[in-house]
């Protein structure tokens, strides 16, 4: 796949500077870049690469002034925003190598499922009764798809990836490699001896428009009602959603959390990898919680939060210093508790 400069910048809306027929057919980073590559410069503490690098394009903001003589096989494309114009083109590139219309052998979609236009089904690939899938979807080989499923317009599902029955995904979702939307809540109920008696898990999994959800994540059905991920939320690999929780919009996770039963997390939460969310609690919009914090009470405004419990990480980091003079201030009181010793045989 190969586009010229002249190609790429009308597609970005940038001006040329240099040969505007040089064709790339690939992408790398500006200091590991080789003829035919497209790369980028935004961030100003990577600008000695752009004096060296290989790369035939380098896409550059408008206000960029050279303060070294550039290679004479490299072309220049100045843009408002280079960051934001080169995520356009991976945008651009992702969706060419995008799967096209086909239906695999050995794939199943049962008589009464509905199916749209475009649809790409993978090999051994099963779309259940009564499922309803948009137009333009992609379902990876091995994948499972239960009774009454709805999927929506342009979303993918990776490969292997399991969606239990009544469970609804939006529209322009990505569901990698492993994930398991709608399994079991983790619902139990001890006797006076006990033992755990299941407790029926019969509600559903809701994900909104423009989620995406990582490999191996989690999300559990609710025990009733809904698990719901709101629209435009960011689930790393890993990541366990129990029953009955909400995550707001535009939230995120990194990889690893784990969120406990009928935990509501707000809007724009973002969540550091390995944290904790105990059940039953709200986190406010806007909060922002540390990798491996624990967070067991409900957050009631925007403030970021470290440790275990979370506080405020102002608070956590002076707690830290103390606690990391614990050593110096032990030892100091050996030596008090000594000369009191000694003080008082001296008596």
């Amino acid at each position: 796949m190969e586009f010229s400069a002249q190609q790429i910048a009308d597609i970005i809306q940038g001006t040329i500077e240099g040969d505007s027929s040089v064709v790339i057919n690939g992408l790398a980073k500006i200091e590991e870049g080789t003829t035919g590559k497209l790369s980028f410069l935004a961030n100003p503490k990577y600008e000695e690469y752009l004096y060296t690098t290989g790369s035939s394009i380098c896409i550059v903001n408008s206000s960029f002034i050279p303060t070294k003589e550039l290679p004479a096989t490299l072309t220049l494309i100045k843009v408002e925003n280079a960051y934001a114009c080169f995520a356009k083109l991976l945008e651009v590139y992702d969706q060419m190598k995008r799967k096209q219309p086909k239906i695999e052998p050995n794939s199943y979609i049962a008589p009464t499922a509905k199916v749209g236009e475009g649809l790409f089904l993978g090999a051994n690939a099963y779309i259940s009764e009564g499922a309803v899938i948009g137009d333009n979807v992609v379902i990876y080989p091995n994948s499972f798809i239960g009774d009454n499923v709805k999927i929506g317009d342009n979303t993918i599902i990776y490969p292997n990836v399991t969606v239990y029955a009544d469970c609804q995904i939006g529209k322009n979702c990505v569901i990698h490699a492993g994930a398991v939307i709608g399994a079991d809540g983790f619902g139990f109920s001890p006797d006076a001896n006990g033992v755990f008696s299941k407790v029926p898990q019969i509600g559903i999994v809701i994900i909104e428009d423009n989620v995406d959800i990582g490999a191996n994540a989690t999300i559990d059905r609710a025990t009733m009602g809904a698990t719901i991920i709101r629209k435009g939320a960011k689930i790393d690999n890993l990541c366990q959603v129990a029953h009955n929780v909400e995550l707001g919009e535009n939230s995120a996770m990194a990889a690893q959390v784990g969120v406990a039963g009928s935990a509501k997390i707000g809007s724009r939460v973002l969540i550091g990898g390995q944290a904790g969310i105990s059940g039953h609690i709200h986190i406010a919009d806007g909060t922002m919680i540390v990798a491996q914090s624990g967070i067991p009470n409900s957050v009631k405004k925007a403030q970021t939060l470290m440790g275990s419990p979370g506080i405020p990480i102002d608070d956590f980091k002076k707690s830290y210093f103390g606690f990391r003079k614990l050593p110096y201030i032990l030892n100091k009181l050996q030596e008090l508790d000594k000369k009191i010793k000694e003080l008082t045989k001296a008596d």
